[in-house]
């Protein structure tokens, strides 16, 4: 089947470095406005005072960035929309992120939201631990999230891969360096505009040309691939039901409510009430983001279905991930159209790799630098941050080109790696928050522990290969030496017949185990860190009720169930006032003598509270008292 080769024409390359030069540029103008930041709390915050509907773009594009645009789309493609319920999971999951954890962390202000750690165990120790995980996971996000349109631009322009990972490298630390927070957010709210326009370029343009939308799912349907739901329960099946919900859930839980591009975007909201608003903002943004993309692969599997022949059988492209782009040159073979793909891909790679930045500074800085600085100016200070911004740019160039040699979708990558290292992050905060006999060696242990085992199955799972798709790929009208190859989703290869699939690879032994659906390693890293967290902590000396601040847990039968009786509720918070007044201070040596029958003493004053003048005992500790009696 011979096919035009269409080529980027002086149009397309304007709005592809349009869309640089603008991001570039907010970078600058923030560098000259306001404080020009001259502080940390600037740089780094915004100085608390940013505006909603920004910083909810922003948390929403932090995370939907290129990896979805080239992705998702494959993913429907390939395997049909069944990857459609993983919506289910995202919705859930920005529910009690800002059900739990934004009531949880945001009235703490901080700037690092392993501060919550160190505070809720006092200990550094676990405060580092999480620090480390988190500088692993994003370091490795952003080296898939910058690799990969990579591949995409070099299918569709021959530009080279090296030059596009330096030059999304680049371009965000750029930005970022000069900027801060406020560069970021509003190039995210910029690139968002964008890359929403190329995504609705492809589903309209594409649908148009099969005949609409309604043709587009009748040839879906007669080629198998209109399935949702599959209940099955076993762990090692890739997607169904209870892995694309459940499994998908826990680690959007742990990306909005705890992951520190997100925390820091809606600290830096000047209210509580607008934090929650920003968070719950995304349900929308999810909505239209997953569905668009959803929609592109199954109209590219349409249009292709149409004529006979799957570009990657017939050799016209080398993977999945470059799908997408090799469609776009086919279909919007406009002049500017492609340009505003390719820059509605690279918007957003620089989305995710500026947050990255940006959050990967603000941990180093406040968790690891900060404490051993001493005195130091503002100035300074905020230098160093921008120094850290640099110095992680640099890394998450490296770290693309070791992507390079993943393998299969840039979707299942970015899932996999990152999903292992999400995981014992949200298990250290809900350890910290949901059990208040957690100690600081069972957080430190347990977070070591949550790490190891999800990242060892991930690890493994490149070296199995799995068993190829029962899905057919049309062939009829593809050259007839590639219409032998088969689809893996591991390997990237294409099958092309209904009838013909390979046989089924046995696996024993320890391999089982990385047959896991990498949907479950977010799950399993987190439920490790609890599991292991309290054993440890009992093993080593639980926390006393009364040591735990309440302000550092969360009611959590209080929030998801508030209809109970109070009799339940009370015994469902295991002995927690959380209606205490935060600034009720009392000693604790104090309170034993009062309880133990012995006069009771105030704190603050080395006397009795019922003296010679007959003064009643202070309402604060008899409010101390009553909660305890």
């Amino acid at each position: 089947m011979e096919q035009e080769k269409r080529e980027f024409v002086t149009l397309d390359w304007v709005l592809f470095a349009g869309m640089l030069v603008i991001s570039a540029g907010i970078g600058i103008f923030y560098a000259c406005y306001g404080g020009r930041q001259k502080t940390t709390g600037e740089f780094l915050m915004g100085n608390r005072n940013m505006q909603l509907i920004p910083v909810a773009i922003s948390i929403l594009v932090s995370f939907m960035s290129a990896i979805l645009i080239l992705g998702t789309p494959a993913e429907m493609y390939n395997e049909g929309t069944q990857y459609y319920l993983y919506l289910i999971g995202m919705i859930l999951a920005v529910s009690l992120a800002a059900l739990l954890f934004v009531p949880l962390l945001y009235p703490l202000k901080l700037t690092s939201s392993f501060e919550y750690i160190e505070k809720r165990f006092d200990s550094k120790v676990a405060k580092l631990t999480g620090t480390v995980i988190m500088i692993i996971q994003q370091i490795i996000y952003m080296g898939i999230a910058s690799y990969a349109p990579s591949t995409a631009l070099e299918a569709v322009t021959g530009f080279p891969e090296w030059a596009t990972i330096v030059t999304v490298g680049l371009v965000s630390t750029f930005y970022t360096f000069l900027g801060g927070m406020k560069a970021v957010v509003w190039t995210d709210v910029f690139q968002s505009l964008v890359m929403i326009s190329g995504l609705l370029a492809i589903v309209i343009q594409g649908a148009i040309k099969v005949g609409g939308l309604g043709e587009v799912w009748r040839i879906n349907d007669d080629w198998g691939r209109i399935h949702f739901w599959d209940f099955n329960a076993d762990p090692t099946q890739r997607h169904a039901f209870w892995s694309l919900v459940v499994g998908g859930m826990v680690s959007w839980v742990a990306t909005y409510g705890v992951n520190q591009a997100s925390v820091q975007r809606y600290s830096a909201l000047p209210t509580l009430a607008k934090a929650k608003t920003a968070v719950l903002l995304n349900i929308l943004g999810v909505i239209i983001l997953l569905t668009v993309t959803c929609l592109a692969g199954i109209v590219i599997f349409a249009y292709y279905a149409q004529k006979g022949c799957d570009p990657i059988s017939s050799g016209e492209i080398n993977n999945p991930n470059q799908l997408v782009p090799y469609f776009v040159m086919e279909v919007l073979g406009y002049p500017g159209l492609p340009g505003l793909f390719i820059a509605c891909l690279f918007s957003g790679a620089l989305s995710t790799v500026s947050s990255c930045l940006n959050a990967l500074a603000a941990v180093t800085w406040e968790d690891i630098i900060s404490p051993h600085v001493g005195d130091m100016s503002e100035n300074r200070k905020a230098w160093v941050t921008k120094i850290l911004v640099v110095v992680f740019g640099a890394a998450g160039i490296g770290m693309s080109f070791m992507a390079k040699n993943l393998g299969g979708t840039v979707l299942q990558a970015s899932l996999s790696f990152t999903g292992a290292a999400v995981g014992p992050l949200l298990g250290v905060f809900v350890l910290g928050a949901i059990f208040p006999w957690a100690n600081w060696i069972g957080a430190t242990v347990g977070s070591v522990l949550g790490l190891i085992l999800p990242m060892w199955i991930s690890i493994g799972a490149y070296s199995v290969v799995g068993n190829p798709t029962k899905l057919a790929f049309p062939t009829s009208t593809c050259p007839t030496e590639n219409t032998s190859m088969v689809f893996n989703a591991t390997t990237a290869v294409i099958t092309t017949t209904p009838t013909t699939t390979a046989p089924t690879t046995e696996i024993s032994g320890i391999d089982v185990m990385y047959t896991i659906s990498y949907l479950w390693f977010p799950a399993i890293g987190a439920a490790t860190v609890v599991i292991a967290g309290l054993l440890v902590s009992f093993m080593t000396g639980h926390t006393r009720l009364v040591d735990v601040d309440p302000k550092y847990l969360i009611p959590i039968f209080d929030r998801l169930i508030p209809c109970l009786p109070e009799k339940i509720s009370k015994m469902l918070r295991c002995g927690i006032d959380f209606e205490r007044p935060e600034d009720i201070k009392v000693n604790e040596k104090y309170a034993e003598k009062s309880f133990s029958g012995s006069e009771s003493c105030d704190p603050n004053e080395n006397k009795t509270t019922n003296d010679k003048e007959g003064k009643q005992p202070s309402i604060e500790l008899k409010h101390y008292k009553t909660n305890f009696s």
